[in-house]
């Protein structure tokens, strides 16, 4: 394609269209590019592939775009004794494409918005053939200093590209916007949740030490009872040593002492039947029968109801207390068997 519109008194070239509307209109996207001293443009093959969906850059330059429009950026600026840009995405064996070699590319790629290009390309070569040269049209208004750049009019179809483009453009941009407040407003109340969560666990932990005070405390109440048990134990021990023989008088009148220290010489028991043994041998001793709901003896106990029934049911089948009859409310009455 022959360079359009040379002006000999300025004395070097102009280019026709600016190449970052240039690019912009064939691959739809801006892209990096790279101007070296001596005027020509070189793009980054990936930026390039990647706006016009080449999937396989490799491939695709192999395809598409000759060797000596194609290579590698530690080269390309070596041979101008320029050194590679700064920044992670300027790799040494970064491969690049010229401008002709971007065009190869775009007209070897069937997206939509490389049409308009394509149809100007389409439009240049056709005027150049049959009119032997293309040039574009001077703009109207044209700088009046001495040396200054000259205006042209960009073609209508890359002009309208360029339009649509930057409009879809900020469509996408106000998308984002949009997209990243919606993204903080999830983030923020992500954050709120987690530090009800926090308070939530905090509030958990406090009760599981209560808990915890709660079952140490119930354990020292359990182990001073077994104490107070063994003690009495003993005392029924030593009692039953000093027990009158068989020959004394059963009419004597018994004391809780004596009562226990009958029963624990009757009966090998375990604890709990115990522990309602020696709550209601004063009650026995004392009142001469026990009238108490089975829930009382239980209260005091720290059984169950259905525990303390059984406790009774095994002190009535070792003759150590017969039942006599219930209670109005229902609860049974029992008294000693002196028998």
């Amino acid at each position: 394609m022959n360079e359009p519109s040379k002006r000999p008194e300025a004395g070097k070239q102009h280019e026709a269209i600016d190449v970052s509307d240039f690019v912009y209109a064939a691959t739809g996207h801006r892209i990096r590019r790279l101007t070296m001293p001596d005027g020509n443009h070189w793009f980054p093959a990936v930026d390039v592939c990647r706006q016009l969906g080449h999937t396989n850059p490799q491939k695709a330059l192999a395809d598409h775009v000759p060797a000596d429009h194609r290579d590698i950026l530690e080269t390309l600026t070596g041979g101008y004794g320029l050194s590679v840009p700064a920044g992670r995405e300027w790799r040494r064996d970064l491969n690049v494409i010229s401008l002709q070699g971007l065009i190869l590319l775009v007209n070897a790629c069937t997206k939509p918005s490389c049409a308009p290009f394509k149809q100007w390309a389409a439009e240049v070569i056709e005027t150049v053939q049959r009119e032997g040269s293309y040039t574009l049209e001077e703009a109207e208004v044209q700088p009046s200093e001495p040396g200054a750049p000259i205006a042209y009019a960009m073609p209508e179809q890359i002009a309208e590209a360029i339009v649509r483009l930057e409009e879809r453009n900020l469509l996408a941009d106000e998308q984002f916007a949009a997209a990243q407040h919606k993204s903080i407003a999830l983030q923020e109340a992500i954050v709120e949740s987690q530090r009800e969560m926090l308070g939530t666990q905090r509030e958990m932990l406090g009760t599981q030490q209560e808990m915890l005070e709660t079952q140490r405390a119930t354990l020292a109440a359990q182990q001073a009872i077994a104490l107070a048990m063994e003690r009495i134990a003993d005392r029924l021990d030593a009692l039953a040593l000093e027990r009158p023989s068989p020959t004394a008088d059963l009419s004597a009148q018994p004391t809780t002492e004596s009562v226990l220290a009958d029963w624990r010489r009757r009966l090998s028991v375990t604890e709990d039947v115990w522990t309602v043994a020696v709550v209601i041998a004063p009650v026995l001793v004392e009142e001469g029968e026990l009238r108490q709901p089975l829930e009382s003896i239980a209260a005091r106990t720290g059984l169950s109801v259905h525990r303390v029934n059984e406790c009774l049911r095994l002190l009535r089948k070792h003759a150590c207390i017969r039942s006599q009859g219930a209670t109005e409310g229902g609860a049974p009455v029992y008294v000693l068997n002196r028998s």
